[in-house]
């Protein structure tokens, strides 16, 4: 346990770096004072265009991705990557330096897939895809990738750990959109609109 412990403390970490924030600031805005204030790659998207959301995407799929992957190169058990895993998840969520506030950890949940189950991750990818191009509401997407995530992982055979880790990190991702969802059900979520190169939304 012992081991274990700077293990899950540096993989918290690493999950808690606020890309949107650090991408937002170089670029000249805070995402948490535009739009829905969430840190996350949709807001930064309207606030500061395509590349932003990019950099901020590709960091916090990164984040997810990379204390699973040194768990592993490390030689920790299968326990302990799990609990890496969600470390870092739970980092981007509820960031050690934003004052243990984050964003819905929909794209750092991605990079822990991507490492853990590759083979579940297209069916999430599908899933997202097909409901931006029916919808164009970026909460609707994420939370039906989580539970398709949820639901290849456990049909595809992996581990229980595995479905139990997909449990947790599925029900945090929808309890983290329950605004959009109460928007959702008032009929007031917004379609998503990605800013222009100058900052304007498109």
């Amino acid at each position: 346990m012992l081991i274990i412990a700077p293990l899950v403390i540096a993989a918290y970490l690493v999950g808690s770096i606020p890309f949107g924030v650090i991408v937002g600031r170089v670029r000249g805005f805070d995402p948490r004072a535009v739009g829905s204030g969430n840190i996350g790659m949709s807001n930064v998207a309207r606030a500061g265009g395509t590349t932003a959301a990019a950099l901020t995407f590709l960091g916090d799929v990164l984040k997810g991705a990379v204390p699973v992957v040194a768990a592993i190169w490390l030689g920790f058990g299968a326990n302990a990557v799990l609990l890496a895993a969600l470390a870092a998840f739970l980092g981007s969520i509820s960031s050690v330096f934003l004052g243990f506030r984050g964003g819905k950890g929909v794209s750092a949940a991605l990079g822990v897939w991507i490492v853990l189950a590759p083979l579940a991750v297209p069916f999430a990818l599908a899933a997202f895809g097909i409901a931006v191009a029916t919808t164009r509401i970026m909460s609707v997407a994420s939370m039906s990738a989580a539970i398709v995530m949820l639901a290849a992982v456990a049909i595809l055979g992996f581990p229980r750990p595995y479905v139990l880790l997909a449990i947790v990190i599925t029900a945090l991702v929808v309890f983290r959109h329950k605004e959009n969802i109460a928007r959702l059900l008032r009929g007031e979520e917004p379609v998503f609109r990605a800013a222009k190169s100058g900052g304007t939304p498109a």
